[in-house]
């Protein structure tokens, strides 16, 4: 930090296991990549290169090695996950992450119907190559899950081998975890936390309001996804108290 302030919530010291921040880049460029790196390096875990943009992103392998730089891991969006399974390519998936340096993975089945068992059979094998998280949750603003659902998958994903589980929301953050228009499901959230541990789901939170309700619900180190690059250094404040909509979180009363 550049210089001391009390009362300061403690954020977890990178590499973290909780407390993540999940960047979506949906197509920076090299040089957008570089300079995101420059400018917020110390409060980005990981990055996603959402939905199937890797395929038709120029300069692909430059700008991975931008963040390989930095150290953060990058993975696929899921949806590319599931375009090369649609298609029987699933080794071909493997050998596309192996050729590009790519050890973190999505499991997904927001776009694709999967059996269960054979979702989490994928969970099982990509294990073997890396890190696994696999989201839970449609793109379907029409599939409601129910609550107990949701732990059931959740839970049975965790088992298979993810190292955290995903709660689906898209990019926009209206579908999922949130109503249509855009406000958290709380009685979800908070039945979904009742079982599976906090420290293991990553909320996709896209909207301000959404990460604040995470905020306020879990405190400074809730994993948090789908942020975009422009708003890391905003959360980041946020997070510890030093934006109007946490700025008395924190604070000691009798000091205040």
């Amino acid at each position: 930090m550049n210089f001391n302030l009390s009362q300061i919530p403690a954020r977890t010291a990178q590499p973290r296991q909780s407390g993540l921040t999940m960047v979506m880049d949906k197509g920076l460029s090299v040089e957008e990549a570089r300079n995101f790196m420059n400018a917020s390096h110390p409060h980005v875990d990981i990055v996603k290169l959402g939905f199937g943009t890797s395929f038709v992103t120029p300069n692909l392998r430059e700008k991975l090695e931008v963040y390989r730089e930095w150290n953060v891991p990058v993975y696929f969006g899921g949806t590319l996950f599931e375009a090369f399974l649609i298609r029987n390519q699933f080794e071909d998936y493997i050998k596309v992450c192996k050729d590009f340096g790519i050890s973190y993975m999505e499991v997904s089945d927001g776009s694709i119907t999967i059996p269960h068992a054979e979702k989490c059979g994928y969970i099982e094998k990509l294990t073997k190559y890396g890190t696994v998280l696999s989201e839970v949750g449609s793109k379907d603003a029409a599939h409601i899950i129910p609550p107990y659902k949701w732990i059931e998958l959740m839970r049975a994903e965790l088992e298979a081998g993810s190292s955290y589980v995903i709660a689906e929301a898209r990019e926009a953050g209206n579908v999922g975890i949130y109503r249509g228009s855009g406000e958290v499901r709380e009685g979800l959230v908070q039945e979904i936390l009742t079982q599976i541990p906090g420290e293991k789901i990553v909320w996709e939170a896209p909207q301000k309001a959404q990460q604040l309700y995470f905020l306020e619900l879990l405190g400074c180190n809730a994993n948090l996804g789908n942020i975009a690059p422009s708003e890391v250094i905003p959360l980041e404040a946020m997070r510890i108290g030093l934006r109007g909509d946490t700025f008395h979180l924190y604070l000691d009363k009798k000091e205040a």
